[in-house]
């Protein structure tokens, strides 16, 4: 409104607009993004508008950007929000070398700050509006989590979303995301939500999700300040959390977003990938949790669950998620009453972190060009889908010609920039 009222002021003169000139800047780029921001809550506290009408309110939100972006400089609005938004996420990572209660102290200070602890009207209503997504008919329910800034999920996240639905053209996926349950993540999801795809955003309430599941007094310690939450970012081991619980409360797949979907998981049930075997024995020797299928209450995401409560430990990478699965199925060995399957290597994780570089490097030679024919080859059999090791390869650059391109290409949807990801 206070945008629309100063376009139809009166037009200044060009000396008093060039003394003025600060101030204008300063007052456009503030009241542009209190709109956004306003824009942004809107979207974020409703829950029962169509998804025409969320598009009117983005098609608002996107009109008034372009008009500001030529009175602000080069940045938009959004890019100014979205460095608020990571210099905030950025703060929320703990202080390295420091002690126990330096850490402890260092997160009482910043819980205000954690919003996905918190609860509110929106949050509240977490549990009817996943029923109410999944009611829509869904061949699969998928889930995936993000706890970070809607404006870090890239063009590589994206593609995993292609991927997803061109296995599974009539899965409903779920995104648990505070950040990406906003104008902002509709809008990135549009391109999909335009085609006729099921995909929603929702705002997970913890203290929900985590109610009757051993997770409930881990969360509630957490939350009374008393507990280390280590040095690792606590947002990780959430989402190590947070995906048990959901299968646990709901069932179905969850999946990491650095992962590509290469075929439908038609008949797979109650199963957890292996990220490696002892090639002698056949037997794995480490578990992954970045892939879980699992049906509702099913009795090995309670002892996940019980494991991560009892023994959670924010300093060791890994610990709460990928060997807290191997250690549990490890212990449980072949204990009835579990009925769950354990996957080779080749289902999910084809190829290790340290060797997954290769993937994303175009042929050099004959031989290189070979060994791509090959392994695409490989991965055209067993392989429901390749784990990416984001951590590995977050900063590689997907090369023309490369295992990684050829994949994309046949499993994309949209296929946008694939090259300059």
């Amino acid at each position: 409104m206070m945008v629309r009222k100063f376009i139809k002021g009166k037009m200044f003169d060009h000396q008093v607009l060039s003394r003025a000139k600060f101030p204008l800047f300063f007052t456009i780029t503030l009241v542009g993004m209190i709109f956004i921001i306003y824009t942004d809550s809107i979207i974020y506290d409703s829950f029962e508008f169509s998804n025409n009408e969320n598009f009117k309110v983005l098609d608002a939100y996107e009109r008034t950007e372009r008009q500001l972006r030529s009175s602000t400089g080069n940045m938009s609005m959004q890019e100014e929000i979205d460095e608020v938004e990571d210099e905030n996420w950025k703060s929320l990572v703990p202080p390295l070398s420091a002690t126990e209660e330096q850490r402890i102290a260092w997160f009482r200070e910043k819980m205000p700050k954690f919003e996905i602890l918190k609860s509110n009207n929106l949050t509240r209503l977490f549990h009817s509006r996943v029923k109410e997504f999944f009611n829509s008919g869904c061949e699969t329910q998928f889930f995936i989590t993000w706890i970070s800034p809607a404006g870090s999920f890239g063009r590589r996240e994206f593609f995993m979303l292609e991927s997803l639905f061109k296995a599974h053209p009539t899965a409903c996926l779920m995104i648990l995301s505070r950040s990406m349950d906003s104008g902002r993540g509709h809008r990135i999801l549009k391109p999909l939500a335009d085609r006729g795809f099921k995909v929603n955003a929702v705002t997970p309430d913890l203290a929900i999700l985590f109610n009757n599941t051993p997770a409930k007094a881990w969360f509630k310690g957490m939350k009374s300040g008393n507990k280390d939450p280590g040095e690792i970012p606590l947002a990780q081991n959430l989402s190590n959390l947070i995906r048990l619980a959901v299968l646990y409360k709901y069932g179905g797949v969850y999946l990491d977003t650095d992962f590509i979907v290469l075929k439908p998981f038609t008949g797979l049930k109650n199963s957890i990938g292996a990220q490696s075997m002892d090639m002698e024995t056949k037997n794995w020797t480490r578990l992954n949790n970045a892939v879980l299928i699992f049906d509702m209450n099913h009795p090995l995401l309670l002892k996940f669950m019980e494991e991560f409560a009892s023994t959670f430990d924010g300093n060791k990478w890994g610990h709460n998620g990928p060997y807290l699965v191997s250690r549990v199925v490890e212990n449980i060995g072949k204990q009835p009453g579990y009925n769950f399957t354990v996957l080779q290597p080749m289902a999910f994780y084809p190829v290790d972190w340290i060797r997954i570089s290769r993937l994303f490097m175009k042929p050099a030679n004959r031989s290189d060009s070979r060994w791509v024919q090959d392994k695409l080859l490989q991965l055209s059999g067993e392989t429901y889908g390749v784990h990416l090791w984001n951590k590995q390869t977050r900063n590689l650059r997907i090369e023309e010609g490369s295992v990684m391109g050829s994949i994309i290409l046949e499993h994309c949807l949209i296929c946008q920039h694939i090259y300059s990801s």
